[in-house]
C-alpha cells in the first residue's frame, strides 16, 4: 500500500515578534492594552527574532541534502512569513518542491480580545473572562475569535492537502504556538486534557523545532510518530537566546 503520510514532518514557531516583547512590557505595566500599532498579521520578527529565524536556519541547512526539507508552508502573518524566508534563503527555494504561504496555519483569532492584556480582558470584558473560565481554553470561542477547535477543525484540512500532495515528502511547516499545540493534537491523538497539560507545561519556544517521523509499523497502515517536541538546541548551540513567550493577545487567565 502506497505511504499516505509526508516521510517527516517539522512545526517550528515563528522567531520571537514584536508583539511577543510588546505584551511581556504591557504585562509588566499592568497595562490594560498591549502597545501595538499594527494589525496582529502585520507583526514583525524583533531583532532577536531574525537571529533564532536564522540559527534554526542554519541547523536545516547543516542537514544532509537529502534530510532537508523538500516542502515549506508558512502562515502569511509576517512574523512567520518572515520566519519562513529566513529557512527558505538557507536552504535555497529553487531547491524544493513546494514553497507556500498557507492560509489555514494562520495566527488563531482572537475576535474583540485583539490586543487586550489579561488584566484588560477582567476591566473590560467581565463577563467573557468569567464565561472562559467556565468553559475552558479548549472550547471558549471569544465574540469575532476562534476557539482551539476552530483552529483543529481548518488543521484538519492541511493534513488532508498533506497526505494527498506531499506524501513521502519532508514537510516544514512554520506558524504559531497555538497551530504547533493543535497540530500535536490531531497527530498524536490526543484528548482535551492532554493537549492543555502540554500547555500548562510550558509555551512553544520561538524557533523551537518538533518533528515527527514516519514510522511504517506504527497504526494499521503506518503514522507519522514524535521525535522530538520544542528542540532549541540549533539556538543554544550557537548563543541565541532561548525566548517562550507567550503569543499577542492573551486570552484571560482562569
Amino acid at each position: 500500500m502506497e505511504q499516505k503520510w509526508p516521510q517527516q514532518l517539522w512545526l517550528v514557531r515563528h522567531g520571537q515578534s514584536a508583539g511577543n516583547v510588546a505584551r511581556d512590557a504591557a504585562e509588566a505595566g499592568k497595562k490594560l492594552l498591549i502597545d501595538l500599532a499594527e494589525r496582529d498579521v502585520d507583526v514583525p520578527l524583533s531583532e532577536l527574532g531574525q537571529r533564532q529565524a536564522h540559527a534554526m536556519s542554519g541547523w536545516f541547512q547543516a542537514l544532509p541534502p537529502e534530510a532537508q526539507p523538500n516542502v515549506v508552508l508558512y502562515s502569511p502573518y509576517i512574523r512567520a512569513r518572515a520566519t519562513a524566508n529566513v529557512v527558505l534563503g538557507h536552504l535555497g527555494r529553487d531547491r524544493l518542491l513546494a514553497a507556500a504561504t498557507d492560509e489555514r496555519l494562520r495566527e488563531k483569532e482572537f475576535g474583540i480580545l485583539d490586543r487586550l492584556t489579561p488584566l484588560g480582558i477582567h476591566d473590560k470584558y467581565p463577563e467573557l473572562a468569567e464565561q472562559r473560565a467556565h468553559v475552558g481554553k479548549f472550547y471558549f470561542r471569544p465574540p469575532g475569535g476562534e476557539s482551539w477547535c476552530d483552529v483543529i477543525l481548518r488543521l484538519r484540512s492541511v493534513i488532508d492537502t498533506m497526505t494527498r500532495e506531499y506524501h513521502g515528502e519532508r514537510v516544514l511547516i512554520v506558524a504559531h504556538q497555538v497551530i504547533v499545540n493543535c497540530f500535536r493534537y490531531l497527530l498524536e491523538r490526543l484528548d482535551e486534557d492532554a493537549i492543555l497539560a502540554i500547555d500548562r507545561a510550558g509555551d512553544v519556544p520561538n524557533c523551537g523545532i518538533t518533528e515527527y517521523r514516519f514510522d511504517p509499523a506504527a497504526g494499521k497502515h503506518g503514522k507519522l510518530v514524535l521525535a522530538q517536541a520544542n528542540f532549541v538546541a540549533p539556538l543554544e548551540q550557537t548563543g541565541t537566546p532561548v525566548t517562550h513567550q507567550k503569543d499577542q493577545p492573551a486570552a484571560p487567565k482562569s
